[in-house]
């Protein structure tokens, strides 16, 4: 079984809020697809991180879905649409192997 999180920044490069519909969008095509979805949105995580001598902030969800196989390419491509939507250089898609006790 594998853990894929997602994490999506609440804010373009020019600081306004992302509204609601590309979320909602997500949620339910991953929801459809991977038949569930944890959403930690209510409280948004803070992602900090250093890039060329600066330091960079961003608030973001997470989403998470459990995956009996990992499709790697689909993946891949499902981020760099994410890429394009939110307009991002980069957008942290990330998965482990998990044990379900």
């Amino acid at each position: 079984m594998h853990l894929i999180q997602i994490l999506l920044p609440l804010f373009d490069n020019e600081g306004r809020r992302f509204g609601p519909e590309p979320y909602r969008a997500i949620r339910d095509e991953l929801s459809d697809r991977f038949g569930g979805l944890t959403a930690f949105s209510r409280a948004p995580a803070e992602g900090l991180w250093r890039e060329g001598g600066e330091s960079h902030r961003d608030d973001i969800v997470v989403y998470e879905v459990m995956a009996e196989r990992l499709d790697e390419a689909w993946w891949r491509d499902y981020r760099v649409r994410l890429e394009r939507l939110f307009r991002q250089e980069a957008i942290v898609v990330r998965a482990q192997t998990i044990r379900l006790l």
